[in-house]
């Protein structure tokens, strides 16, 4: 965070990996309290009070697995089944985070969802 003051950065962006997601609270916590917009790399931070995420839709991601399995499982080939890419994807927005930072997000943003499930969380967060 240091680092991001210094430097003056405006936003930032938080990778991903299982020790970051376990810290998710304090990931959050942490970010907010320097006041950084910043994009996570699940929605689980978004619940926690992070502002934003955008990325698969890990449930659409983990059915469409299911369905490989269960190919699998019927004597295909994983050789022989396609590589598949994510199609579905959310953008998730905390109205709340925003406004305890100071952000104001234009509503040209929390209306750009074209192809992609958006979710607005509000102040009931």
């Amino acid at each position: 965070m240091r680092t991001a003051q210094q430097k003056k950065f405006d936003a930032i962006m938080i990778g991903g990996g299982r020790a970051l997601f376990a810290e998710r609270r304090r990931v959050v916590e942490l970010v907010g309290k320097h006041r950084f917009p910043a994009i996570y790399p699940q929605k689980e931070f978004v619940d926690e009070g992070g502002l934003m995420f955008y990325g698969a839709d890990f449930v659409d991601v983990y059915r469409r697995a299911a369905v490989y399995v269960d190919k699998i499982l019927k004597g295909a080939k994983p050789a022989d089944l396609p590589v598949q890419q994510a199609t579905k994807f959310e953008f998730v927005i905390n109205v709340k985070a925003a406004k305890q930072i100071g952000l104001t997000i234009p509503n040209r943003v929390l209306e750009r969802a074209t192809g992609h499930q958006m979710k607005v969380l509000s102040n009931e967060c």
